[in-house]
Formats: C-alpha cells, structure tokens, sequence
C-alpha cells in the first residue's frame, strides 16, 4: 500500500507539472531581441484581457555589468512597475486588472550599448488552479507516504564494548 500511494503521489505531481508547463506555453507572449544604444530606450506593446498576472523576461548575453531600466505602463500610460535590472537574467511579475494594451519601456542607462533579448506576455495564472491542486495533492501523498516508510525504519547500533 505504501509503495503504491508514492507511486500515485508521483504520478500526480508529474501531470500537475506537465500541465501547468502546457498552460504556461500556450500563453501569448511577445518576443523581441535588440541591441539597445547608450542611453537609448526601446518600447514593445501588447494587449492583455481581463485581470491576470504578467511577466517580462530579459536576457543579456554578453552582460559586462550593464544597467537596464524597466517600467510596465497601463492602456492610460500609468506606471504599473519599474524596476532597475543589473543581472544577466531578470524575470518580473506585475498584476494587470484591466482589458488593455499594456507597455514595456526599456531604457539603457548603462555607458555602453546592450544587447537585449526579452520575452513579455500573459502567466495565464487564472487557468492553472486546478494543475496547481494536482500537484499540490501529489506532493502531500508524497510527504505522507514517505513518512510512514521512514516512520518504522531503525538502523541498527554497534555494540558499544568490541574487543
């Protein structure tokens, strides 16, 4: 029995992943690779449905210590997010509450230029509730399961006293 509900437990968490990586990926995100002068800026527009989560994704391939500045604008040009990236790689999340076309403004303010490859879209966070509780429920069939195996299992001692 205790072999089995692991097995379940694994089982589920799998299809929970998969299934939220499947959501994940069939989100509508907008791809653009630029090579941003000094003190430049760059702006990619989207339209986002309903209220959700966001994100943008940047990467620097050769990144030598440059320095980005991100803002995330409204349909009414209102700032959502900003935020200064001075990594490699830099992920962000903003919450978007209205049907609209949304901003990302990128300025280099950096001494050099940049090259910058990014991905902007929607999580689609709405839709995975119920991949989320899959995986959820499969993780503490795990933890359960795993605690009743390890409950019972002793290691034995050597004696104390070997001449």
């Amino acid at each position: 029995m205790k072999n089995s509900a692991l097995k379940i437990g694994l089982a589920l968490l799998i299809i929970g992943v998969i299934w939220t990586s499947l959501i994940f990926n069939e989100t509508e995100k907008k791809y653009d690779s630029i090579l941003l002068e000094k003190l430049n800026s760059f702006e990619t527009k989207t339209e986002f449905v309903g209220t959700d989560i966001g994100y943008y994704k940047f990467y620097m391939p050769e990144f030598s210590g440059n320095e980005i500045f991100v803002q995330v604008l409204d349909s009414k040009n209102s700032i959502i997010q900003e935020q200064k990236i001075q990594t490699k790689m830099s992920v962000g999340y903003f919450d978007f509450t209205q049907t609209g076309m949304y901003t990302l403004k990128i300025s280099n303010v950096s001494k050099e230029p940049i090259n910058i490859q990014m991905e902007f879209g929607n999580t689609n966070s709405q839709k995975m509730y119920p991949s989320g509780i899959i995986t959820f429920v499969g993780a503490i069939i795990i933890i359960i399961a795993s605690y009743f195996k390890i409950k019972n299992y002793r290691i034995e001692q050597p004696e104390a006293n070997i001449s």
